[in-house]
């Protein structure tokens, strides 16, 4: 490896340098920010461009590269220290929860290239889907409708919808089984 080598011209930040500056400044006074409570972390990031549904719940230590590039579905947690490091498109469905120390990671470089040169994909979140706390999810994966990835897993490839997911690299342990509550919560009113 080379890193003498190295060529990021292959990537756009998307925003000017100083914009990213008073993001950044922004991001530790309210975001990352022990400060109770969410609304002032969902304001914050819809000024930078993240797209935040309704009720959704951020807590504190969460962080995000670019909220230019993030989207949150209605009623979904991001749990405390969780870090959503979005070089490429983040997407998180509603009703979905980024446990605890969560990192999502959208970008990793390619050992096979002598510049290390850069690699970005996109993570998607589909609705009611579960991350684990300390879980890792990698670059261009998808994590399938109401699928969850278990405690400290690591998420290589994409997660089928409804299964249960464990391990490095995680791999299905079994299927998720809806409770009766999400059965009543499901049925239309009359």
């Amino acid at each position: 490896m080379r890193l003498d080598l190295y060529n990021r011209s292959t990537f756009s930040r998307t925003k000017p340098m100083w914009v990213e500056a008073i993001w950044i400044a922004a991001q530790c006074i309210f975001v990352r920010s022990q400060l109770p409570g969410s609304a002032h972390r969902r304001l914050v990031l819809r000024l930078f461009g993240a797209r935040i549904g309704k009720n959704v719940t951020i807590k504190p230590g969460v962080r995000v590269k670019f909220p230019w590039r993030l989207s949150i579905g209605d009623h979904s947690w991001i749990g405390e220290d969780a870090w959503i490091d979005n070089l490429a498109d983040v997407t998180i469905g509603a009703h979905c929860c980024i446990s605890q120390g969560a990192y999502l990671c959208t970008g990793n470089h390619d050992w096979h290239a002598t510049g290390f040169d850069l690699r970005i994909a996109p993570v998607r979140i589909r609705d009611g889907a579960w991350i684990a706390a300390r879980s890792v999810v990698a670059p261009g994966v998808t994590v399938g409708e109401g699928s969850i990835l278990t405690l400290g897993s690591v998420a290589t490839r994409n997660l089928h919808a409804g299964t249960v997911n464990a391990g490095s690299p995680a791999k299905q342990i079994g299927l998720r089984v809806k409770s009766p509550c999400d059965a009543v919560a499901s049925r239309p009113r009359a």
